[in-house]
């Protein structure tokens, strides 16, 4: 290994950890491991329901994954991996015991993963797009993320690349599986061993440090790390400055946050869902944000998910009907479809759907096929809709935002595999972009108040054990401005009930919420903070 150049590596490196771009194409995997790893419990209880987990995992949403290069051209992982796909489906006991000496608990070192690799690969049965050791491992390294080591993925020519700028030693071409899988980790490791002695706080691990490998793959060019110029890494969107003046007239700081962070996501996966507590503008941004981007509030749907809302609701369905005094059913589209059929028909407008609380719906049976059709878009990729003879594909200019509230402890987690199809953005109390909202906008809408709302929100915070839980400050964002009796209006009827909800369990008293009491607590906190800078200042002057 060439000391210098991995130094050099490493340090440029650092710079697309600190700068977000890594975290930004590999954050993924974290969906993966949880369905692979959900997969593997079920395997080893000899429990229902582990093919579509497998599938799902396999199904890698990052950019490395898309395509694999191969002799006269590339594949997509979705051909890659039908090998697999078709196994489990067309011989299910067989795959079961395949993979469960895979995921087979106990200990895994290096040398028994790399001997259970070899041991699998002959057991999936021959297929056109299952040859090339690469090709194989690079399906089965997906499924080693299951087990609790931590082992990353792997793609040859990407490792390849790396071994040659690095001056790293290779392999011979016929080696087997087991064996570059082994190579591999050994270069990750001892990558991460430099990185400790030169004091670098990432890459963590070796899911990190094949991240960089992947990311870093882009900027190696004829032996030298070619980066870009900070000033050639500007976005050249046209909607950057108008997004900036929306997010500033929304108070969202910094401002630059719909530019930068959610329309490049958005442009992306197409998907994006904005989570936090209750309060913290997720629905209102959403829709401001759609509106804007869409340019008609006709381009736009908002829907709300709850418990009973089904397939037929949201996709297609038979809806009672009467007509000339007769009962009956006729087949009706539901928001998704009437959103594609707009987005069809006006190919260069961008269309909306937002979904409201999209975390309480049975997600399983509201998207069905959807699954698939949100991860694969295009004409290329149709499916048969449950009620239509006719093929449906998504299509490119058909956004989704949904929001999702985090307090609320009656819902479940978000599917695994649906959630790999989003992208998920925070909205916390005590976080860009929300903050610094509420201040802002009392700056411009706040009248006779004697309390300081911000301090007060922030205790009350401060309590709560579960931050998901946190107050937002859309309770005091009044259309008409905030007073002080609309302040204790809101506080006493709007967000003491809401707290008191939040208390349960909890050996917390709502008295130490009341707004008197955080009032003398703050004064208390400002008083003592007060002294405290007093004898801190005559203690200087004492001194000089």
């Amino acid at each position: 290994m060439n000391e210098e150049r991995l130094t050099a590596y490493l340090r440029e490196g650092q710079r697309l950890f600190d700068d977000g771009t890594i975290d930004k194409q590999e954050g993924y995997k974290a969906a993966v491991i949880a369905d692979l790893a959900r997969a593997r419990e079920v395997v080893l209880a000899g429990g229902d329901g582990w093919a579509l987990l497998v599938k799902a995992g396999l199904a890698m949403e990052g950019p490395a994954m898309k395509e694999l290069k191969v002799e006269g051209g590339t594949l997509s992982a979705w051909q890659t991996r039908q090998a697999i796909t078709q196994w489990i489906d067309r011989q299910p006991a067989d795959a079961w015991g395949a993979l469960r000496e895979l995921w087979v608990e106990g200990d895994t070192p290096l040398e028994k993963a790399a001997e259970r690799i070899r041991v699998f690969v002959p057991k999936v049965p021959s297929h056109a797009k299952w040859k090339g050791a690469g090709t194989r491992l690079r399906e089965v390294s997906v499924l080693l993320m299951a087990l609790p080591e931590g082992y990353p993925p792997f793609k040859s020519e990407e490792f390849k690349k790396a071994y040659k700028h690095l001056e790293y030693k290779t392999l011979p071409s016929k080696s087997n599986e087991g064996a570059m899988y082994r190579h591999a980790i050994d270069f990750l490791d001892q990558m991460l061993k430099k990185k400790e002695a030169l004091g670098f706080e990432r890459p963590r691990d070796r899911l990190d440090a094949q991240s960089l490998l992947w990311t870093m793959d882009g900027f190696l060019k004829n032996g030298e790390i070619i980066m870009p110029h900070k000033e050639d890494t500007n976005d050249s969107d046209p909607l950057t400055e108008p997004l900036a003046a929306l997010g500033e007239k929304l108070f969202l700081r910094p401002t630059s946050f719909l530019s930068e962070i959610v329309w490049p996501l958005l442009k992306d996966k197409k998907q994006i869902i904005f989570q936090g507590p209750p309060g913290t503008g997720k629905t209102y941004v959403a829709q401001k944000l759609a509106e804007f981007l869409a340019g008609s509030e006709d381009r736009v749907e908002l829907v709300q998910f709850h418990p009973s809302y089904a397939y037929e609701d949201f996709v297609q369905g038979f809806r009672p009907t009467l007509e000339g005094g007769s009962a009956g059913f006729a087949m009706q589209n539901g928001p998704l479809l009437r959103m594609a059929k707009q987005a069809f028909e006006e190919p260069s407008e961008k269309h909306f759907l937002v979904i409201d609380e999209i975390n309480r719906g049975n997600l399983a049976k509201v998207f069905g096929e959807l699954y698939f059709l949100l991860e694969y878009r295009g004409e290329k990729h149709r499916m048969r809709l449950q009620y239509s003879n006719t093929e449906f594909w998504m299509p490119e200019n058909l956004y989704i935002i949904g929001t999702m509230n985090t307090a609320d402890r009656s819902i479940a987690l978000l599917d695994a595999a649906l959630r790999r199809r989003f992208y998920f953005v925070p909205f916390h109390p005590d976080k860009d972009p929300i903050k610094d909202l509420l201040q802002e906008w009392l700056k411009e809408n706040a009248r006779d108040l004697d309390d300081d709302v911000v301090g007060i929100v922030s205790l009350a915070n401060g309590k709560l054990s579960n931050k998901e839980a946190a107050i937002g400050p859309s309770y005091f964002m009044k259309k008409d401005g905030l007073d002080q009796k609309k302040l204790e209006r809101v506080w006493e009827y709007n967000v003491l009930p809401y707290i008191e909800e939040q208390l349960y369990g909890s050996t917390l008293s709502l008295d130490e919420f009341k707004l008197a009491n955080l009032r003398k607590e703050l004064a208390q906190g400002n008083d003592t903070a007060g002294a405290q800078g007093e004898a801190t200042t005559e203690r200087a002057n004492g001194e000089d």
